[in-house]
Protein backbone atom coordinates (compact mmCIF):
# COMPACT_ATOMS: atom_id res chain seq x y z
CA UNK A 1 0.00 0.00 0.00
CA UNK A 2 2.84 2.58 0.42
CA UNK A 3 4.18 1.98 -2.61
CA UNK A 4 0.72 2.41 -4.09
CA UNK A 5 0.74 5.56 -2.19
CA UNK A 6 4.01 6.39 -3.38
CA UNK A 7 3.15 5.75 -7.05
CA UNK A 8 -0.09 8.21 -6.18
CA UNK A 9 2.24 10.69 -4.82
CA UNK A 10 4.62 10.43 -7.83
CA UNK A 11 1.81 11.24 -10.22
CA UNK A 12 0.22 13.78 -8.43
CA UNK A 13 3.04 15.53 -7.77
CA UNK A 14 4.11 15.70 -11.64
CA UNK A 15 0.52 17.17 -11.89
CA UNK A 16 -0.62 19.01 -8.92
CA UNK A 17 0.55 22.50 -10.72
CA UNK A 18 -1.52 21.72 -13.64
CA UNK A 19 -4.81 21.98 -11.86
CA UNK A 20 -6.94 24.27 -13.49
CA UNK A 21 -8.47 26.85 -11.04
CA UNK A 22 -11.72 26.03 -9.45
CA UNK A 23 -10.96 22.32 -9.98
CA UNK A 24 -12.65 20.32 -7.57
CA UNK A 25 -12.40 16.89 -6.15
CA UNK A 26 -15.43 14.56 -6.57
CA UNK A 27 -13.48 11.39 -5.33
CA UNK A 28 -14.34 10.65 -1.79
CA UNK A 29 -12.26 8.58 0.81
CA UNK A 30 -15.06 5.74 1.02
CA UNK A 31 -14.51 5.57 -2.65
CA UNK A 32 -10.89 4.96 -2.66
CA UNK A 33 -10.90 2.55 0.48
CA UNK A 34 -13.41 0.40 -1.28
CA UNK A 35 -11.39 0.40 -4.56
CA UNK A 36 -8.29 -0.76 -2.36
CA UNK A 37 -9.90 -2.59 0.39
CA UNK A 38 -9.38 -6.35 -1.50
CA UNK A 39 -5.70 -5.40 -1.77
CA UNK A 40 -5.09 -5.30 2.27
CA UNK A 41 -4.19 -8.98 2.33
CA UNK A 42 -1.48 -9.20 -0.38
CA UNK A 43 0.22 -6.30 1.00
CA UNK A 44 0.08 -7.42 4.42
CA UNK A 45 0.89 -11.14 3.98
CA UNK A 46 3.53 -10.15 1.21
CA UNK A 47 3.30 -13.65 -0.52
CA UNK A 48 1.89 -14.49 -3.80
CA UNK A 49 -0.24 -11.90 -6.32
CA UNK A 50 -2.93 -10.13 -6.16
CA UNK A 51 -6.48 -10.71 -6.18
CA UNK A 52 -8.60 -10.17 -8.99
CA UNK A 53 -10.91 -8.27 -6.85
CA UNK A 54 -7.95 -6.23 -5.87
CA UNK A 55 -6.66 -5.28 -9.65
CA UNK A 56 -10.21 -5.09 -10.26
CA UNK A 57 -10.75 -2.12 -7.51
CA UNK A 58 -7.15 -0.78 -8.64
CA UNK A 59 -8.67 -0.25 -12.11
CA UNK A 60 -11.36 1.27 -10.73
CA UNK A 61 -9.71 4.05 -9.05
CA UNK A 62 -7.63 4.84 -12.15
CA UNK A 63 -11.26 5.14 -13.97
CA UNK A 64 -12.81 7.31 -11.06
CA UNK A 65 -9.64 9.40 -9.88
CA UNK A 66 -9.45 11.43 -13.10
CA UNK A 67 -8.68 15.38 -12.61
CA UNK A 68 -5.52 16.30 -10.94
CA UNK A 69 -7.83 17.62 -7.50
CA UNK A 70 -9.27 13.97 -7.92
CA UNK A 71 -5.74 11.77 -8.43
CA UNK A 72 -4.76 14.65 -4.64
CA UNK A 73 -7.48 13.73 -3.07
CA UNK A 74 -7.37 9.82 -3.68
CA UNK A 75 -3.21 10.10 -2.55
CA UNK A 76 -4.40 11.89 0.57
CA UNK A 77 -6.79 8.82 0.90
CA UNK A 78 -4.42 6.17 0.51
CA UNK A 79 -1.71 7.83 2.54
CA UNK A 80 -3.91 7.92 5.40
CA UNK A 81 -5.17 4.33 5.01
CA UNK A 82 -1.85 2.49 4.46
CA UNK A 83 -1.33 4.82 7.95
CA UNK A 84 -3.47 2.06 9.51
CA UNK A 85 -0.90 -0.76 8.65
CA UNK A 86 2.42 -0.71 9.80
CA UNK A 87 3.39 -3.90 8.20
CA UNK A 88 2.93 -3.08 4.45
CA UNK A 89 6.48 -2.92 2.25
CA UNK A 90 6.84 -0.28 -0.08
CA UNK A 91 8.35 -2.56 -2.63
CA UNK A 92 5.12 -5.12 -2.43
CA UNK A 93 2.77 -2.04 -2.83
CA UNK A 94 4.15 -0.38 -5.28
CA UNK A 95 4.52 -3.85 -7.48
CA UNK A 96 0.63 -3.32 -7.47
CA UNK A 97 0.18 -1.63 -10.77
CA UNK A 98 2.23 -3.83 -12.35
CA UNK A 99 1.11 -7.19 -11.61
CA UNK A 100 -2.50 -5.88 -12.10
CA UNK A 101 -1.63 -4.71 -15.44
CA UNK A 102 -2.91 -1.24 -14.21
CA UNK A 103 -0.59 1.58 -14.48
CA UNK A 104 -0.64 5.20 -14.07
CA UNK A 105 0.20 7.91 -16.11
Amino acid sequence: MKGLVISVIVVVTMVQFMAEPGETAVVSCDEVDECLVYCVPYLTSRTGYPSALCCGGLAKLKKIAVTTAEKQTACSCIKQAAAGFPSIKEDVASSIPNKCNVQFN
